[in-house]
Order: structure tokens, then C-alpha cells, then sequence
């Protein structure tokens, strides 16, 4: 147990951040920062990098595309030049597509507010899952990483540690158990421990490094 604790601490050290904070989004439960980590998972959710899927978060930001009006007024080129920036070349033309109907199904559907989708779901974490896969883009992926995300916020469906948490998990040697890795955690959050063991998932030499340092 001593050995996995250090294990856990020193990739907490070096690894220990959300992916929205990496975006710079301070997720909260007000409407933009859940808009735009919404957003991030749909950009996470895609077969490319997750550094370049945070850089396109930030890139549509820095053009103005800071919640959902603002992403459904922005013209499909806006979105693709944005997503460009980022370097989200790959999916760019169809995932522009997609955030701008995302954008307005939000703003039909919630009047633009996440929060309205939270009282539906009222702590289902099934029927909130069914709910974030109604937006274009977001399907079982994307809805996983959106609740892994915003769950230190929306507290009621945490602890999230779903199955590419335990993958990390696993790669450093660490019990593939919920309960067990909180434990190890110590007052850590369940969203950046989460966080912290999905990157490990992601990154054989980083999980290697956590294990060779602690």
C-alpha cells in the first residue's frame, strides 16, 4: 500500500489537473463554464490529442465563441478557423458543423443553461447520460469525459471513475477499484484524480514516470 500511495502522489504531483483547467475553463455550476466544458468533451472526445483538443477549447474562446449563443451566431468558416488554431484539422469541417448545432439544441432544449439538463437528470447519472447524448458530437465518450469533468461540481454523480480511469489505474499498478483509489488519493478531488489517472491511461511514459519516481 505505501508503494501505491507514492505512486498516486507523484502522478497527483505532476498530473494532477482537469482537462478543463487546462483550458483554462474554472469549471463552476454557471452557465458558460459548463457550456464550454461541454464543449472540451465533445473536442476530447475524437480520435486526436488531447493537448490539441485543449488548445481548439481555448482557440474558440479567444474568437468570442464563449457560450452557446455565441457559438450558434459564430458562421460555420468562424468555427473552422478557430478549430484550425488549435490544430484540430482533421475533424475540423465537421466538428464546426456539429458545435453550431450542439449550440443551438442547448440553447432550444436549456434555454442555454446546463444546469436546467442537471435538474432533469435530478442525480441519474443514466438519464443524464442519455440527456448529453443528444448534443451533435457527443456520444458514450464525450458524455463520460463531460461527467468526469464537472463532477466536483456536480457532486451527486461522483465519484466518476469510469473505464478509462481504471485503464490508468492499471497501467500504474493500482487497484482498479473506486473506493481503493480514493483512499490513495487522500483529500485529492475525485475530478483531478480522475483526471490525473485517465492521462496515465493515455500516456505510457508518463504512468512509467509516476512508477519509476515515486
Amino acid at each position: 500500500m505505501a508503494g501505491q500511495k507514492a505512486v498516486m502522489r507523484e502522478l497527483l504531483r505532476t498530473s494532477g489537473r482537469t482537462y478543463a483547467a487546462e483550458a483554462g475553463i474554472k469549471v463552476a455550476d454557471t452557465p458558460q463554464p459548463l457550456y464550454r466544458t461541454l464543449v472540451l468533451s465533445c473536442l476530447l472526445s475524437a480520435r486526436i490529442r488531447a493537448s490539441v483538443a485543449v488548445a481548439s477549447s481555448r482557440a474558440l474562446y479567444e474568437a468570442g465563441m464563449r457560450g452557446p449563443r455565441q457559438m450558434a451566431d459564430a458562421t460555420w468558416q468562424q468555427r473552422v478557423d478557430a478549430l484550425g488554431r488549435g490544430g484540430y484539422r482533421r475533424y475540423d469541417e465537421r466538428t464546426a458543423t456539429q458545435l453550431g448545432d450542439g449550440a443551438r439544441l442547448v440553447l432550444d432544449e436549456w434555454g442555454g443553461d446546463l444546469r436546467r439538463m442537471r435538474e432533469r437528470a435530478d442525480g441519474d447519472a443514466a438519464h443524464l447520460t442519455r440527456l448529453l447524448r443528444e448534443v451533435p458530437g457527443l456520444g458514450p465518450t464525450g458524455a463520460d469525459i463531460f461527467l468526469r469533468e464537472v463532477q466536483d461540481v456536480w457532486t451527486e454523480y461522483a465519484p466518476r471513475f469510469d473505464a478509462k480511469v481504471l485503464q490508468g489505474a492499471e497501467r500504474l499498478g493500482l487497484p482498479r477499484d473506486t473506493s481503493a483509489l480514493l483512499r490513495l488519493a487522500g483529500d485529492e478531488k475525485p475530478g483531478v484524480t480522475a483526471a490525473a489517472l485517465v492521462r496515465a491511461a493515455l500516456d505510457r511514459k508518463l504512468a512509467q514516470g509516476a512508477r519509476d519516481s515515486a
